[in-house]
């Protein structure tokens, strides 16, 4: 087993695309004198009308700070953030509410965990063990921890362009040395969906510690974290419609419990002397300090929004449009190497135009209207092994449609005669 492609089975419903798209104002404009389609879902999504009204109406009507006053606008205040935490339980099937801190992002989730955790735990001759696909966000805390401790990084091979992880090499890999083994869902370069339950499994048979960096998909598929049999998993608010500045760690409980605090500060506290202080429970021992409010309510209703469309629906479309672009810009034959799974990938594809920079197709399209990302996307290990500095990247969300892809394919088209490579 290589990927986790298939889509969870739900009933099938009708999904009007077409009205939903219709909920994102900011869709509705134009660039450059072009009209925009926006293809770079994989760095933020776009904010429906319900996320941007549940921020208006807080700020309008019940803007107070949380758990520290009696009167009534800090009562709202305080329900709607814990109301959010219950939320965010049931949206990736946490058994408690308390299972949920509440943090700035992914990047904020991986540096609690590898500050908390991982300086509890994990020490010299120690092995902390990724995959070559990962986000920065998931190597550098680590190497920061490694350099710590005394700790080894280890790496579970990806298999040239096409974007696998080398399972072959998982029990070389994954032995009893490892302390933690913390591993992308889907590949924000390769869009390749790793087979997370497996991996999962396999640790937990070791004993050890697994993360899930949720922050690609949790948006676009169902999530059930039961079912993968994490220790923790983190996601970002605004890569599923929801605000930045706020995003999910979910932790089984006996870890978080046996976790010291990540910050100190008010909140976070029970008591408070001039020499000492004792702690809140989980999740509140890791919230120090006034938490983004707001960003917790605009992320309760982007979650209600996504389960209104069905996430089942939306990974289901997700993979089609990534099937479609992927077809579409193989028939530019020789031109064009593309990277990640044939088949089964998410709703992205990474590529380079021979001889043309992604940065110089990325700042053309973007004059046409097309909204794309170049760069290593905080992917640098990866762009080596691949051999290559840098990439483009169309990268879709159920708003987009297979028009909008036709266009930027035939972007494309104009980039390479522009240039005189076609």
């Amino acid at each position: 087993m290589t990927t986790e492609a298939a889509v969870p089975t739900e009933p099938k419903q009708a999904v009007n695309w077409s009205a939903i798209r219709a909920d994102f104002p900011i869709l509705d404009q134009q660039v450059h004198g072009q009209p925009l389609i926006y293809l770079d879902n994989a760095a933020t999504t776009q904010k429906p009308r319900a996320v941007l009204e549940a921020l208006r109406h807080y700020y309008e009507h019940d803007n107070a700070n949380v758990h520290r006053g009696i009167h009534e606008l800090s009562n709202r205040a305080t329900n709607a953030l814990e109301a959010a935490r219950s939320r965010a339980a049931q949206f990736i099937n946490a058994r408690s509410a308390d299972e949920i801190v509440f943090t700035r992002g992914t990047t904020e989730g991986i540096n609690l965990v590898a500050q908390a955790w991982g300086s509890k735990h994990v020490k010299a001759g120690d092995t902390i063990l990724l995959t070559e696909m990962e986000h920065h966000s998931n190597i550098v805390p680590w190497q920061l921890l490694a350099e710590r401790t005394g700790a080894q990084l280890v790496y579970l091979p990806v298999t040239g362009d096409i974007g696998l992880l080398d399972m072959n090499r998982l029990d070389e890999c994954l032995t009893r040395k490892v302390k933690l083994f913390a591993m992308t869902h889907i590949s924000n370069s390769l869009g390749t969906i790793n087979p997370v339950v497996e991996l999962c499994a396999r640790a937990r048979q070791l004993g050890v510690t697994t993360l899930v960096d949720a922050a690609q998909s949790a948006g676009h598929r169902p999530i059930d974290v039961q079912e993968i049999g994490c220790d923790f998993l983190v996601l970002s608010g605004h890569k599923m419609c929801g605000p930045t500045g706020i995003g999910v760690l979910y932790g089984r409980p006996e870890v978080l419990e046996a976790m010291p605090p990540y910050q100190g500060g008010g909140e976070m506290i029970l008591n408070v002397e001039f020499q000492r202080s004792t702690w809140k429970q989980a999740p509140h021992r890791f919230e120090a300090g006034t938490p983004d409010i707001s960003g917790a309510v605009g992320l309760h209703a982007a979650m209600d929004y996504l389960e209104k469309i069905g996430r089942h629906n939306i990974a289901e479309h997700d993979q089609e449009l990534g099937a479609y672009a992927y077809a579409k810009l193989t028939r530019l034959g020789q031109g064009i190497r593309l990277f990640g799974p044939h088949i089964g990938r998410a709703g992205l594809v990474s590529f380079r135009l021979k001889d043309i920079h992604a940065h110089d197709v990325v700042t053309v399209a973007d004059q046409r209207g097309v909204a794309l990302r170049g760069g290593h996307h905080c992917n640098q290990p990866l762009m080596r092994k691949l051999g290559v500095e840098s990439t483009a990247r169309a990268s879709f969300f159920f708003y987009n449609t297979t028009a909008e892809i036709d266009r930027f394919v035939e972007v494309l088209g104009e980039i390479q005669k522009f240039f005189g490579v076609a």
